[in-house]
């Protein structure tokens, strides 16, 4: 993943691959998206490289970080609405769908629970929870809730992701070197956040069931 990424850093065509990958890995939750963010910020972390070639030296600029946050938040924000219409519009099929799996029934439910009460704390926690971001964006969009009670929050998660990963792979490219161990390390920190972040969306929350039955659904 370095060396694929490394021949990319000294182009703009970075930052399209980085935004197409978090666009989509809200369908597609198996693109390693926040692996190719840190791998990204840790190039950064070695500053402006110089590479030899057969005619000289050529210098190579990595990415800014900034325009590397700006771009995965943006395209988080972005996939999560794809998400969210998609679901809204899903009718029958998708509602089906979402009753034969308890985790869908369960988040959706949780989801509407914590929406009503003028909270979305859950959405942020579950954008880094494997598949959270997935489940939440099209538990929002099948259970009609209203845009402006979701998408505030999702602009949050989106942020926080983004910067919480390119700090984790620009940190651990300061300090472990931006090689495979600064970015093992960092992805290993991003898989552990994660894992806890899955056993708190999991976490039955009390007295949510029954507000959530009984929540009405915006339109």
């Amino acid at each position: 993943m370095l060396e694929s990424v490394g021949a990319l850093t000294g182009s703009p065509w970075i930052y399209a691959v980085v935004a197409l990958s978090v666009l989509l890995d809200v369908l597609l939750p198996v693109l390693p998206s926040g692996v190719l963010v840190i791998t990204a910020a840790t190039a950064a972390a070695a500053g402006t490289t110089t590479v030899t070639a057969t005619a000289g030296e050529a210098t190579r600029q990595v990415p800014s970080l900034v325009a590397l946050t700006l771009c995965a938040a943006t395209a988080s924000v972005l996939g999560d609405l794809v998400a969210y219409r998609l679901a809204w519009r899903g009718g029958d099929r998708l509602d089906r769908a979402i009753a034969r799996s308890r985790r869908l029934t369960s988040a959706q439910e949780r989801l509407g629970a914590a929406l009503s009460r003028g909270g979305g704390a859950l959405v942020v926690i579950a954008r880094f929870a494997p598949a959270g971001r997935s489940v939440v964006s099209l538990g929002a969009g099948a259970a009609h809730r209203k845009v402006k009670e979701f998408l505030p929050w999702s602009a949050v998660a989106g942020v926080a992701w983004a910067v919480y990963s390119v700090g984790l792979g620009y940190f651990g490219g300061q300090w472990l070197g931006a090689g495979w161990m600064g970015t093992a390390v960092s992805v290993l920190a991003l898989f552990l956040a994660g894992a806890l972040a899955a056993v708190v969306v999991r976490r039955p929350a009390h007295g949510s069931a029954a507000p959530a039955a009984g929540a009405p659904a915006g339109t």
